[in-house]
């Protein structure tokens, strides 16, 4: 199989599987076939981000693997296809849901000793539909609390490759909401 058609196979999976495709994913496109190495996908993946750099579309590596996304430039032009808004989180659940992704694992009781307030059952229910957080465990005292922690579908929704990529944590302390969700690309899709 050549390089051109690697990229070819490649570019048709990556485009027709709604979420990110992981490497091992992408060696089971081959079936019985000679499987591509790592290193060949990576290579073919990496020319075919190149192909793509400035077009309306990027290939990009978020935590659970690699997909295509619209160009964020673009994002104000798209949002005028649709009359849905996207949805609008409270500053509450954001400060939660801040707080999951800096401090993970932590209990909902560490949450409210930082905010100073209670954290509402509904927050953390929201949380945990949208896919951004779940319980990984509880914790080894009386009551034995939820432990919490954001998902890869956090990384991904949020364009991240790992916690590392988060914003540094002062900025959080200085920066409105907005501004950080403007930063992350996201806006309570």
């Amino acid at each position: 199989m050549s390089d051109f058609d690697l990229k070819r196979i490649l570019e048709g999976a990556l485009f027709s599987n709604l979420a990110p495709m992981s490497i091992y994913q992408m060696k089971k496109l081959f079936g019985n076939q000679k499987v591509p190495t790592e290193g060949m996908l990576r290579e073919a993946l990496t020319s075919l981000a190149d192909d793509y750099k400035a077009r309306s579309i990027h290939l990009v590596e978020v935590a659970g693997g690699f997909r295509f996304q619209v160009s964020q430039d673009l994002i104000p032009y798209l949002a005028n296809l649709t009359d849905d808004k996207p949805g609008k989180y409270s500053r509450a659940t954001l400060e939660t849901l801040a707080m999951i992704a800096y401090r993970q694992p932590v209990t909902r009781g560490e949450i409210e000793a930082v905010r100073g307030v209670a954290v509402n059952t509904q927050i953390i229910r929201t949380l945990e539909e949208r896919g951004w957080i779940t319980v990984v465990g509880h914790k080894e005292v009386p009551g034995r609390p939820a432990l919490l922690a954001t998902t890869t579908e956090f990384l991904n929704d949020f364009g991240l490759k790992s916690l590392e990529e988060l914003p540094n944590a002062e900025d959080l302390i200085v920066a409105p909401t907005e501004d950080l969700l403007d930063q992350m690309n996201v806006h309570g899709e």
